[in-house]
């Protein structure tokens, strides 16, 4: 097969670079939105600057929730391959990096003892042609270090048979021999499909524009508040030859002195009527609506606590959509992190397993709501009655995977 070659590697990253970068600005709630109304001026605006965190919430509801916990049927003791390279943090950084940018990398390196050794890259610092088919790469591109400027120092290119390693300090590029047959370049990708092979963000269009809304209807509602709080004033019949009022002292004082005038006529005072905060709050809600419509979340995740507080169950049920989403990142983060496995063992072992050989090798995750005591009652009864019917049909591992609660190990 024809390559692409690095120079068009080069060119992709640069092109989807922009995207990435601005999702994980968002969800480091520091991406500034320079829309602006017909009435703020752009300095009042900038005064006025709002801060939310809604599409940081709609990522880590999601993550915090993807557990992993082991390969299954480990024919090939991949699970070791990952006990030696952090897995707490190794997979939380995975989840949470193809959450945010659609897709996450894992670069497969030998280290000094021949065990390979697993790096997360994120989508804004690597890219390739991939097979949609299995799911690798048919070659890969990687900017593993970059300067103060953020100009790429270190890049990588990824081959079947070899790794091209470029560095800027050096005078000329130097491989490494890869014996999988397979780029060590790695995709986890979110929610692929053949329009996008490379997932799509939990950070949708669709959860931008209505925390845009959210973050305007806050901005509009605080300059509100400073007339709300100090309401305009006014004085008509005042003579010409009157000194001029001071503005703040009006403002603040609790006594104002206003004398007749030669013809005996007294100055009459006034007030505007104030704006009410409440269009805002309507506006506020109905963003918080939108929003949690669009990533499966509730107002009460939002900010907006009901009155009466829900039960577990009446929490599972209203975060069905989180709960469908949950499992559908898990059917297609579990494919990803199932490569990484293979291509491990390959590396590992200096043999070209053939992917078919993993075919009964499964991702275990975590269920991604914790039982609690009546779950854990309606489970135990439904088990009784299921093995009576049927005995031996539910075991140790099934409950496990229900409740997530692992049972004490009998001996023998």
């Amino acid at each position: 097969m024809e390559k692409s070659g690095i120079d068009y590697l080069r060119k992709k990253l640069n092109h989807h670079k922009l995207r990435v970068d601005a999702r994980y600005r968002y969800y480091a709630m520091q991406y500034f939105d320079p829309s602006l109304g017909i009435t703020i001026p752009p300095d009042l605006y900038r005064r006025f600057r709002a801060i939310l965190g809604w599409t940081s919430k709609s990522v880590d509801s999601l993550a915090n929730r993807l557990v992993f916990r082991e390969f299954t049927n480990d024919d090939f003791l991949v699970n070791d391959i990952f006990k030696l390279n952090n897995p707490d943090i190794f997979f939380d950084s995975a989840v949470l990096s193809a959450l945010i940018g659609s897709c996450c990398f894992v670069y497969i390196s030998p280290d000094e003892n021949g065990q390979p050794r697993l790096q997360v890259i994120e989508a804004n610092n690597a890219t390739g042609v991939i097979d949609p088919t299995t799911g690798l790469l048919t070659e890969g591109y990687a900017v593993l270090e970059r300067d103060e400027h953020d100009q790429p120092l270190i890049e990588a290119y990824f081959l079947p048979d070899t790794t091209i390693y470029l560095d800027r300090r050096l005078d000329e590029p130097y491989e490494i021999e890869n014996p999988t047959g397979h780029p060590l370049l790695v995709p986890v990708i979110h929610l692929s499909d053949s329009k996008r092979p490379f997932g799509r963000s939990r950070i949708t269009r669709a959860g931008i524009y209505w925390q845009q809304y959210a973050q305007r209807a806050m901005v509009r509602s605080e300059i509100t508040a400073e007339f709300y709080s100090f309401p305009q004033k006014y004085v008509v019949g005042t003579s010409q030859e009157a000194d001029a009022l001071d503005t703040w002292r009006a403002t603040i004082s609790s006594m104002l002195e206003f004398t007749k005038d030669e013809d005996g006529d007294v100055p009459k005072l006034g007030q505007f009527t104030t704006s009410t905060m409440t269009p805002f709050i309507d506006q506020l809600k109905m963003a918080a609506a939108g929003f949690a419509g669009e990533t499966g979340l509730t107002m009460d995740d939002l900010g907006f606590v009901s009155d009466n507080p829900a039960s577990v169950e009446a929490i599972r049920a209203s975060h069905e959509n989180l709960r469908l989403a949950g499992r559908k990142a898990q059917r297609s983060l579990g494919a990803g992190l199932l490569n990484v496995a293979y291509l491990s063992a390959c590396l590992r072992d200096g043999v070209q397993y053939r992917r078919t050989q993993f075919v009964n090798t499964q991702p275990k995750w975590e269920p991604l709501f914790e039982a609690d005591a009546n779950t854990l009652t309606l489970i135990g009864d439904g088990a009784i009655k299921l093995n009576q019917a049927i005995p031996g049909y539910i075991n140790g591992e099934t409950i496990r995977d229900l409740t997530g609660i692992k049972g004490a190990e009998l001996d023998g």
